[in-house]
């Protein structure tokens, strides 16, 4: 994993591509299809939108606000786009900080763990769930090379604990040419070609 020093950017520069992606989707409808098989573009959104203050949260050492206790009780409107942009910005400003990379910090009161390795995997977060939203309401990701790299090396390095605890399904084999993008959703268990080899 890259230390917080050259790792910090990426964030800040993840979080400018992911609101590009939810701008794009703004009109979109919450009830269509996503490559995620129990989410819809609602649920992927209120996924996203209940856990964007704990990142944030954990990024600046400190405990979330209180909030829906459940993902399903967070309520959309017309306008969820700009929501979720304003979620994103809170988490890139807290992780963008060099600080944030340094020493341990807690996810809502869970065991202290390495900043860096939780960084790691807020980008993962923004990266694999900006090409879930994009792929599920026709938009094209675009994510900078410097972030796709730094992506995969954290994707790389928890690919095998997500498994274990669910959070990625069996990797899906791509070709030799496959993009770096293609291969990090990939590595999670998505299949890159979705939707088009998925409702074939």
């Amino acid at each position: 994993m890259t230390t917080g020093l050259t790792t910090h950017p990426l964030i800040l520069d993840a979080g400018t591509s992911f609101r590009a992606i939810a701008r794009a989707a703004a009109a979109s409808p919450l009830a269509g299809q996503t490559p995620c098989e129990q989410w819809d573009v609602g649920a992927l959104v209120r996924h996203l939108l209940f856990y964007a203050p704990v990142l944030a949260a954990a990024g600046r050492h400190g405990q979330p606000p209180l909030g829906p206790a459940t993902e399903s009780e967070i309520s959309l409107d017309a306008h969820w786009a700009d929501q979720l942009s304003e979620a994103v910005d809170d988490v890139a400003d807290a992780w963008g900080d060099p600080a944030a990379w340094s020493e341990t910090t807690t996810m809502a009161g869970s065991d202290p763990m390495p900043a860096p390795m939780i960084g790691g995997m807020v980008l993962g977060e923004l990266v694999v769930h900006g090409w879930d939203l994009a792929a599920a309401t026709g938009s094209r990701p675009e994510f900078s090379v410097d972030v796709l790299l730094g992506t995969y090396a954290a994707v790389e390095q928890m690919a095998e604990l997500g498994r274990g605890m669910a959070i990625f399904g069996p990797e899906v084999v791509v070709g030799a040419d496959a993009s770096l993008l293609d291969r990090i959703v990939a590595r999670t268990g998505r299949n890159p070609g979705w939707p088009a080899e998925e409702l074939a």
